[in-house]
C-alpha cells in the first residue's frame, strides 16, 4: 500500500544525511582512506578486522583525518582524490608531517 507520508519521512532522513571521507594511520605507520555515513561506527568496524581488507592486515591504530560532505557522491570523489595523492600530500591533509 502507497503511504505518502513515509516516503516524505525517507526523503527528510535522506536530505539530512551526511557523508564522511576518513583516514585512518595503522599500526604499520600506511594510511588507509575511505567514506562511510557514520565515521565511529565505521573505524569501530576496521579495528575489529570487518571494515577492510587492507584493514585486516594492517591494523588501525588511529583515526587522524575526517571530512563532511554533502552527498555519498562528493565523498567517494574526495576519496578517490586522496587515494591518488602520494604518501606526502596525504601526511600534508592530515597534519602528520613528521610521520
Amino acid at each position: 500500500m502507497y503511504n505518502p507520508t513515509f516516503l516524505y519521512i525517507i526523503q527528510i532522513e535522506m536530505e539530512d544525511k551526511k557523508f564522511y571521507v576518513y583516514i585512518i594511520l595503522t599500526e604499520r605507520n600506511t594510511l588507509y582512506c575511505g567514506y562511510t555515513d557514520d565515521v565511529l561506527r565505521r573505524f569501530e568496524l576496521h579495528k575489529t578486522g570487518k571494515g577492510a581488507k587492507y584493514t585486516r592486515a594492517n591494523k588501525p591504530v588511529k583515526l587522524v583525518y575526517t571530512k563532511e560532505f554533502p552527498t555519498k557522491k562528493e565523498a567517494q570523489k574526495e576519496e578517490y582524490r586522496i587515494k591518488h595523492l602520494p604518501r606526502k600530500k596525504k601526511l600534508e591533509i592530515c597534519n602528520l608531517e613528521n610521520l
